[in-house]
């Protein structure tokens, strides 16, 4: 299981002890929304994960704007004093380190195309 994928596993299972406990209007609208955007980001990871090189970045692309959506909507239940400070940090954690692998995933599949491109296409 790729790294990046192990901390949104993690993430999402914090995520889901703290669903419970948020308020009846947010645990069915903000807090409902969140739960399909993790699960949205655990199916993109791990599609990108099985593909070959080549067809990877739509998914590697779709997963940083899931995790970049995801981290928002926990910001505005932080900031609407829905999520305790603690909870939030918590979560906040495991979800950057995972931005961050996304980001490096995301460079060296660009690079890798870009390679890719180049031997196909030798400069003359």
């Amino acid at each position: 299981m790729p790294g990046v994928l192990e901390k949104v596993k993690s993430a999402y299972i914090l995520w889901h002890s703290y669903h419970d406990t948020l308020p009846k209007t947010q645990r069915y609208s903000l807090g409902n929304r969140i739960d399909k955007i993790f699960v949205e980001l655990v199916e993109a990871v791990t599609t990108a994960s099985f593909l070959p090189k080549e067809t990877k970045l739509p998914y590697i692309l779709l997963s940083i704007r899931k995790l970049d959506t995801l981290k928002m909507f926990l910001m505005i239940l932080w900031e609407t004093n829905t999520l305790e400070d603690g909870k939030y940090i918590t979560l906040s954690l495991p979800l950057d380190i995972a931005g961050k692998m996304l980001g490096g995933w995301r460079g060296q599949t660009e690079r890798y195309l870009e390679q890719m491109k180049n031997k196909q296409n030798p400069a003359r």
